[in-house]
């Protein structure tokens, strides 16, 4: 006597569905039903959890090293701005403390600058 077989009838829906996409090649290849036929293999699970472990890691330190990288940048143009205002200050400062430069803002205050160089006083030690 012949054995009885079941036969599934295929979905309406999937009629004209050729099942060429990528995942059901991918399924195909790699033939995944077969490992499930039986239940799902307990044995796999730490070494599934620890590539996932693995994984989320990986994704973390990506995330770390892009925001560390966005930091370095933002520090960098902030270091430029200041660099440009310290030369710019120090420029403005070095014109302004040249000696014709205070004999003129001086001048308002009636100080005039002097024609003779400077001299030295000498006192001897027990002048004073």
């Amino acid at each position: 006597m012949s054995e009885n077989k079941f036969k599934i009838k295929p979905n309406k829906s999937s009629e004209g569905f050729s099942g060429k996409s990528l995942f059901s090649g991918l399924e195909r290849k790699l033939k995944l039903e077969s490992y499930f036929e039986e239940g799902f293999p307990v044995q796999y699970l730490p070494k599934i959890l620890f590539v996932m472990m693995l994984g989320l890691l990986y994704i973390s330190n990506t995330h770390y090293a892009e925001k560390a990288v966005r930091k370095i940048n933002s520090i960098q143009a902030e270091v430029e701005d200041l660099r440009a205002d310290y030369t710019t200050l120090k420029s403005d400062l070095m014109f302004a403390s040249k000696q014709s430069e205070v004999a003129r803002k001086v001048k308002v205050f009636g100080l005039k600058e002097s024609l003779k160089p400077p001299y030295k006083i000498e006192i001897e030690e027990g002048e004073y």
